[in-house]
């Protein structure tokens, strides 16, 4: 068991209507009774004058115990939910930080308790952090899962069955004198292998989880004056962008994020395209267009015929108040009148979901993703290799590599990264 007792603010900053400060580890219960004079009855809300080391009183607040092993992080967790006035706040944590054996926790912490004490795993805390980042619904969606531990049961179960296969093969190589591959496999042990490496290479091939988190990046672009920046603001609900009349307006890349029916989007207002011997405006027009090489979506406001990168583009005709239609173009709108612009928002909406993991799939990150590789690999040396020995050192390669998927195989290293994401109090 952990040596010393962390506290923490959970709640958000104060002044709020109420503020929880959570306590874990051995002497939860004893900074409890210090404050309280006495100890709740375990996971019932009790109300409990809080009290200073001098006998003033702190504040009147409900107190809860939740005894471990059987707690969020394992241990024993005391929570104090008070009022959430800045004094009151900063009179509780003083007393308890005058309280022996007992310090401030750093970001994570409990969090980082609680897969260290098996409660969950290295999938299920990131889902943990990834809920606290969310700001759209499909951002949720996936955070939900991930910390529900769809993922781990996923690697459960190919952990399972890589353990089979590879239980088999050292049952081989026990009874076998050539050390060669062939008939002395069990029947059907490459089918089930490359079932499962097809398995792999099926959510290898899925979109990532990156894309989710940070906003499909739609870059807005084409000449001068073809309504730009007119319709990013429209797209994000606000003035994010200068407009006018006049030509070359916008000089520098505009960046502003925005939830399109629950998708994240971060839109980039971009200068228009064309030749300029203004210095400063060819500097915005290089860099419109090397944003072009990094969109993972573009609304292309120029002639049809002109667009950089068709295959990720949509080609837009604005100003359809003041102009006639092109019928080149997928889809006719206006920034003054909104007229069109339902048509865009669903041909985007459209457009980013097959750039995003389905939400009835599991979503796996770039960590995820790695080491999902690195365990293909393994599998692949071992159906291939035609010697045993080489073929169970792919399977322990495959074995350990599933393994800091979930955090169970060696990831010291990425624990204070993952961990540090978080709060004080989480």
């Amino acid at each position: 068991m952990t040596a010393d007792t962390i506290y923490a603010l959970s709640s958000g900053s104060p002044p709020a209507a109420v503020a929880v400060v959570r306590i874990s580890g051995p002497r939860a219960d004893a900074a409890l009774r210090a404050l309280a004079g006495r100890l709740a009855e375990p996971r019932v809300a009790t109300l409990a004058a809080l009290r200073g080391a001098g006998g003033e009183r702190l504040d009147t607040a409900l107190v809860l115990r939740f005894p471990g092993p059987a707690s969020a992080t394992g241990e024993d967790i005391a929570e104090l939910h008070l009022h959430g006035g800045r004094a009151v706040v900063a009179s509780v944590l003083a007393a308890l930080r005058a309280q022996p054996g007992l310090r401030e926790a750093v970001p994570g912490e409990f969090t980082r308790r609680a897969f260290e004490n098996g409660r969950i795993d290295l999938t299920e805390a990131e889902g943990l952090a990834d809920l606290i980042e969310a700001e759209t619904e499909s951002q949720r969606r996936a955070a939900i899962s991930l910390a529900r531990g769809q993922l781990s049961r996923l690697v459960e179960g190919w952990q399972q069955r890589l353990n089979d296969l590879a239980a088999q093969l050292e049952a081989v190589i026990d009874f076998s004198d050539s050390g060669e591959v062939g008939e002395a496999l069990p029947p059907g042990w490459r089918e089930n292998a490359e079932t499962l490496r097809s398995e792999w290479a099926e959510h290898l091939a899925r979109p990532s989880v990156e894309r989710l988190r940070s906003g499909i990046r739609l870059v807005i672009a084409g000449p001068p004056n073809s309504g730009k920046s007119s319709l990013l603001n429209w797209l994000v609900g606000r003035q994010a962008a200068i407009t006018s009349a006049i030509a070359g307006t916008t000089r520098d890349l505009v960046e502003a994020p925005a939830a399109i029916g629950g998708t994240p989007f971060v839109i980039v207002d971009t200068a228009g395209l064309r030749d300029s011997n203004d210095e400063v405006e060819s500097i915005g027009i290089a860099r419109a267009r090397e944003s072009l090489a990094f969109a993972d979506l573009i609304l292309w406001l120029g002639a049809p015929g002109d667009c950089p990168q068709p295959e990720r583009a949509l080609l837009v005709q604005s100003k359809i108040d003041i102009a006639p239609r092109d019928e080149a173009a997928e889809v006719h709108v206006s920034s003054e009148t909104g007229e069109g612009m339902d048509r865009l928002v669903a041909l985007l909406i459209a457009r980013a979901s097959q750039l995003l993991p389905p939400e009835d799939q599991v979503a796996m990150n770039a960590r995820h993703r790695e080491a999902l590789r690195v365990a293909a690999d393994g599998l692949q040396q071992a159906v291939e290799l035609n010697d045993l020995v080489l073929a169970a050192e792919g399977l322990r390669v495959a074995r350990g590599a599933l393994g800091r998927v979930t955090g169970r195989g060696g990831v010291e290293e990425l624990l204070s990264a993952v961990f540090s994401r978080f709060c004080l109090g989480k």
